[in-house]
């Protein structure tokens, strides 16, 4: 797959695409270790808003490589499984629990967050960190979120958010799988939860963090395109022009004040 362009199609078409760019070289390139604006400080944030402790069972929805996953446990000492819909993330994730002496605690398993194979009631916590909003069947996975919770289990989203309407060129495939396409209002994601069954928790602006990360992978995006011009650094599968487009973009986006990024929570009652 060209990871860095396309135009929106169908719902598993959109998936595998979402489980092979985070899969990528390229994504680790411009992203770092934390696929996510703010990074771990904002991961232990989410963990700190939803309770998180030593006697927490927690279920990570798109773990992606697992950071998020093991600096959750080394923090809160709870325990965490780890879902993500890329075979090689996994296997990647597990390895790093295995070098960082946690897979006692900590494991990955390959899932779909729409349809989870996991018990009913079986975890007090789960966290679902800049992904929410690129899975194609929002309700089906919020339902998913509510069946797999214990009674007075949270679920705590970090995600982009979207104040009106987007730009065309942040409707493309590229744009959905780096989380903007389908970017919802805080309320619709709050209205998502709600009729899945949760009472609503907190909403917390963490907007400043999405500006930083853009600001980030725009430089990072210049210096690769001006690497591979001098061959010195191989990324066959980027459009450039494209990608720059997109990121531009949303750099404006954000600057209108119509792209943000918040923290979402809400309680399954007791």
């Amino acid at each position: 797959m060209n990871t860095l362009v396309g135009e929106p199609t169908a719902p598993e078409t959109v998936k595998s695409c979402c489980a092979q760019f985070y899969e990528s070289d390229v994504v680790r390139f411009l992203f770092g270790d934390s696929f996510h604006p703010g990074g771990l400080a904002l991961t232990k944030r989410l963990g700190s808003v939803i309770g998180l402790d030593a006697t927490t069972r927690v279920l990570d929805v798109a773990a992606g490589r697992g950071t998020s996953a093991l600096h959750l446990a080394a923090t809160f000492g709870c325990d965490v499984v780890g879902v993500d819909f890329g075979a090689e993330n996994v296997r990647l994730a597990n390895e790093a629990a295995a070098a960082q002496g946690l897979a006692e605690r900590v494991r990955f398993v390959v899932g779909d967050a729409e349809q989870l194979d996991l018990p009913e009631a079986s975890f007090d916590a789960i966290v679902c960190e800049c992904a929410y909003c690129t899975f194609p069947n929002k309700p089906q996975a919020a339902r998913e979120f509510f069946r797999v919770l214990k009674p007075g289990g949270r679920v705590g989203l970090s995600d982009l958010t979207r104040r009106g309407p987007l730009a065309p060129e942040l409707a493309t495939l590229l744009a959905w799988v780096a989380c903007i396409a389908d970017a919802q209002p805080v309320e619709d994601y709050t209205n998502l939860l709600t009729a899945a069954g949760f009472a609503p928790g907190v909403v917390e602006p963490h907007d400043a963090a999405l500006g930083d990360m853009v600001a980030s992978v725009r430089a990072k995006l210049l210096g690769a395109e001006l690497m591979v011009a001098l061959k010195k650094l191989d990324l066959p599968d980027v459009d450039f022009p494209k990608a720059k487009q997109v990121v531009q973009s949303a750099a404006d986006a954000i600057g209108r004040g119509e792209l943000g990024y918040a923290i979402i929570t809400g309680v399954k009652p007791a």
